[in-house]
């Protein structure tokens, strides 16, 4: 059966093309390389056995999105993860994030109606929630103000989801995952962002190597244990376990509605203090990390309750932040080598 993935060569994608092929499936990769290298489907294959196909352009260009339905028209469903993520060039490139995340979705969605391919997971995220007034968080939570831009183009991006399997024979799944981190065991792929690191756990492998000179902590005058924020950090092989459930769940019909919502965490919240000492204790490397100022758009703490998921899905979160961690350092020094 085969599946596109858009945005299949990048960090969660990757992981996700892995899975779905140990489990059978073939892949086609659509990626316009802006935050990931063409080398990623090689580094598959050297896991999988398998090399997955990759079409390089740009979703946003309809032309282009339509000739690949009508190239590959076997394709039987779509896991989306194609998208700008970056909280903090969101916020000060709010129209770069507007344009990309929000139209090549909708150019994708127009397609699968089009091609009557309809069945979707969807790469959604926490930030939808902002800052819950209620922890853990669950799926009926109310979906607050967005703390950025990226957090708002994924929130209009359920909206038009939810929309279009309403008016069309497209279902949906999207999965609000919380924060993804660590790396394949294989130390094939992991997460290897273009130029300077958004992210606390790629900056922390990077500072530990030497590449970046300080860590910087955005902040500890939270109102959360240690001063620091608070989130739910998952093993992104967790993550992508949990995208080939929800696909088979939409191709074995076994969905309860035309879109359904699931959180995806481990249900427990680790301050970025704890994360840079549980670094420190699985590598033996000691951090030069300082306290600055807080970054705007960031929200103080989230954790997520999986209840659902756990339930529902028969999924559930197996690897603890020691793991997690080990497994980047693991990775950010096959990368240095």
């Amino acid at each position: 059966m085969q599946i596109l993935v858009t945005g299949g060569t990048g960090y969660i994608g990757s992981h996700t093309v892995v899975e779905l092929q140990q489990e059978g499936f073939e892949v086609v990769i659509v990626d316009n390389l802006s935050n990931s290298s063409g080398d990623v489907p090689y580094n598959i294959e050297q896991i999988t056995g398998t090399l997955p196909v990759l079409e390089v352009f740009d979703l946003c260009d309809l032309g282009k999105t339509e000739a690949l339905f009508s190239n590959y028209p076997d394709i039987e469903a779509v896991i989306h993860f194609a998208a700008f993520k970056s909280v903090g060039e969101s916020v000060n490139e709010p129209l770069k994030y507007y344009h990309n995340n929000i139209l090549s979705s909708v150019n994708l969605l127009k397609c699968m109606k089009d091609k009557e391919v309809n069945k979707m997971v969807f790469s959604s995220s926490c930030t939808v929630y902002g800052q819950p007034e209620q922890l853990p968080v669950t799926e009926q939570a109310p979906l607050r103000k967005a703390e950025s831009p990226y957090g708002n183009t994924k929130k209009i991006m359920e909206d038009v989801i939810f929309d279009t399997t309403r008016a069309s024979a497209i279902q949906a799944i999207l999965l609000r995952y919380f924060n993804p981190i660590g790396a394949h065991e294989s130390a094939l792929i992991g997460e290897s962002p273009t130029g300077i690191p958004d992210n606390l756990v790629p900056y922390i492998t990077q500072t530990a190597t030497g590449k970046r000179e300080f860590l910087r902590v955005f902040g500890n005058d939270y109102n959360t244990p240690d001063g620091t924020p608070v989130r739910d950090y998952i093993h992104v092989v967790d993550l992508a376990k949990a995208h080939v459930v929800a696909l088979k769940r939409l191709l074995e019909s076994k969905t309860l509605s035309k879109c359904e919502v699931f959180n995806l965490g481990t249900g427990t919240g680790y301050s970025v203090l704890d994360v840079i000492h549980s670094f420190e204790k699985v590598s033996g490397v000691k951090l030069n990390y300082r306290i600055v100022d807080r970054r705007s758009g960031d929200i103080e703490k989230v954790w997520a309750d999986t209840s659902y998921a756990n339930r529902e899905l028969g999924w559930k979160a197996e690897k603890g932040l020691d793991e997690m961690m080990l497994s980047a350092w693991e990775w950010e020094k096959k990368l240095k080598n």
